[in-house]
């Protein structure tokens, strides 16, 4: 099937409302087989407009007696609407971008066509292996290996190929384990904590056996080489912790954009669809979870055992936030994005599933939830606690956000390594490592008030202490300008800085000094 087939009309004169404080364009509209472009002419100084077809979430049209209005919802929370001369044309182009936006072939979409200037195949899709992060637990403890016993993606579909296990298991053990776990999920390593110079416990991650508990829970067991890491969970630290996932979590990020979406409703409803949405509440028991796996590790010194239902949602979330509070690296911004690959695309998050839709579609799939965006809100909130800890700004949550949805890019595709190998994502697609390292991107993505942080940040989780993120969910809403000009205003203070300090003359240790 070819991309024209889809197209019925591709061209049609159009008015593009984005919202209350951006002004309208007028042009004329083009439908390419991946994009929506909108040309305001030779004359306008506007530059031209473009939307990735995949961005679009849900189409809502409707016609006069010569023209049409189609209202697009798009994953990123965006509201456009489109006024088309012409009925005909207009249900057309509606009809087309509902077919295109909806194509489930992964080797068709945009990021197998994308070839941007000044990056190349391959580049950056080498930056996070698991080897890199194995030699910085090997230079820590020799407790642990490298497997490569799912090399061929047989043992685990969801794992990559080569996984960090106790060096005391052998491969065979590992196979044999596998087929007792939910999806072959056989327990690996996700974190090793070594404060201060010293070895403590790891933290594991765990498929859950029993697929009937709808929650995540947490077992410290002792050390990997001593008596008590043979697996058996010490009960006086057993905790479960009712992290919700799936479809609840879906449903109440639907109700919190519906309820950002209301400009007409009165103080009391908004913060009864605030409370009633329980969002908030979800971003404070993943936090509290994360704490606690933290707290064992840090001050108990414990081996932290975390198995969900699958593995592959709630599990990541804990493990990856409990990195966050504990291991200064993974705040800095090669460290965090070293992170998201290796505790989420690596580890076997399935994106394509979950992130299939986002919270303005009428379909409601059971595997759709927006865990990862759960994730991305809790970074945001330990961001906003300790405004100089981390090395990225609210610009990179963003960005992961944006492209975990829709993107140009093939990073977030797929459900697992074993799929990005079939598709050849890695050398048919660019990374989207590649593309926020550039330069011009980091300006937008970094913390200039960044001071580097040795110690654990331990964030208050209280209802009280959370805040919307409002950059986010109201992103679209209300008008950007300030918090934008802020943020330039604190770059050229920090430049400015910088550049006064290299330009202050040097004393040399051999010269007298008055």
């Amino acid at each position: 099937m070819e991309f024209s087939d889809l197209i019925r009309t591709g061209r049609a004169q159009a008015k593009l409302l984005r919202g209350p404080e951006a002004p309208p364009l007028r042009g004329t509209l083009c439908l390419t087989g991946h994009h929506l472009l909108l040309s305001p002419g030779p004359q306008a100084t506007s530059e031209l407009w473009l939307l990735l077809l995949r961005s679009v979430d849900s189409i809502e049209k409707r016609v006069a007696s010569d023209s049409g209005t189609i209202t697009l919802r798009c994953k990123d929370l965006r509201v456009l609407q489109l006024e088309i001369e012409g009925v005909e044309a207009s249900l057309d182009i509606a009809r087309s971008i509902e077919a295109l936006s909806s194509l489930e072939s992964v080797i068709t979409s945009f990021p197998f066509f994308y070839r941007p200037k000044g990056l190349r195949l391959g580049d950056a899709w080498h930056f996070h292996p698991p080897e890199r992060y194995y030699k910085r637990v090997a230079r820590e403890t020799n407790a642990w290996r490298l497997s490569e016993v799912n090399e061929d993606f047989s043992v685990c579909p969801s794992y990559p190929r080569a996984v960090i296990v106790p060096r005391s298991v052998d491969d065979g053990a590992l196979a044999r384990s596998a087929r007792f776990r939910q999806g072959g999920r056989f327990p690996v390593l996700s974190y090793h904590h070594a404060p201060s110079g010293t070895v403590s416990p790891p933290l594991p991650r765990l498929c859950l056996l029993d697929q009937l508990r709808p929650f995540l829970a947490l077992f410290c067991t002792g050390p990997a080489n001593s008596q008590r890491g043979r697996g058996e969970p010490l009960e006086a630290f057993k905790q479960d912790s009712h992290l919700c996932r799936g479809q609840p979590l879906q449903e109440s990020f639907v109700h919190l954009v519906e309820a950002c979406g209301d400009p007409q409703q009165s103080t009391d409803s908004w913060l009864r669809r605030l409370e009633g949405c329980c969002w908030l509440a979800h971003v404070k028991e993943a936090l509290s979870t994360a704490c606690l796996a933290a707290q064992g590790m840090e001050r108990e010194g414990a081996c932290i055992l975390v198995h969900g239902a699958e593995g592959t949602d709630s599990t990541l979330l804990v493990t990856s936030l409990a990195q966050l509070i504990l291991d200064p690296l993974s705040r800095t911004m090669a460290g965090f994005q070293e992170l998201v690959e290796r505790e989420w695309i690596q580890a076997g998050h399935p994106f394509q599933l979950r992130c299939a839709h986002s919270a303005f579609s009428h379909a409601r799939p059971k595997h759709e939830a927006p865990t990862f965006l759960l994730f991305l809100d809790c970074v945001w909130q330990l961001g906003r606690q300790f405004p100089l800890s981390l090395e990225f700004g609210e610009g990179l949550l963003l960005a992961l956000f944006e492209h975990a949805y829709a993107s140009p890019f093939g990073t977030f595709l797929c459900n697992s390594e074993k799929e990005r190998c079939l598709c050849e994502v890695r050398t048919r697609t660019h990374s989207l490592w590649s593309g926020l390292n550039q330069p011009k991107e980091q300006r937008k993505l970094r913390n200039p008030l960044y001071a580097p942080n040795p110690l654990a940040i331990w964030p208050s989780v209280e209802l009280q202490s959370l805040r919307l993120w409002q950059g986010l969910f109201l992103r679209w809403i209300r008008p950007p300008e300030p918090s934008e000009v802020a943020w330039e205003k604190v770059w050229q203070i920090v430049t400015d800085k910088e550049k006064t300090k290299l330009s202050q003359p040097t004393v040399s240790a051999s010269e007298p000094q008055l």
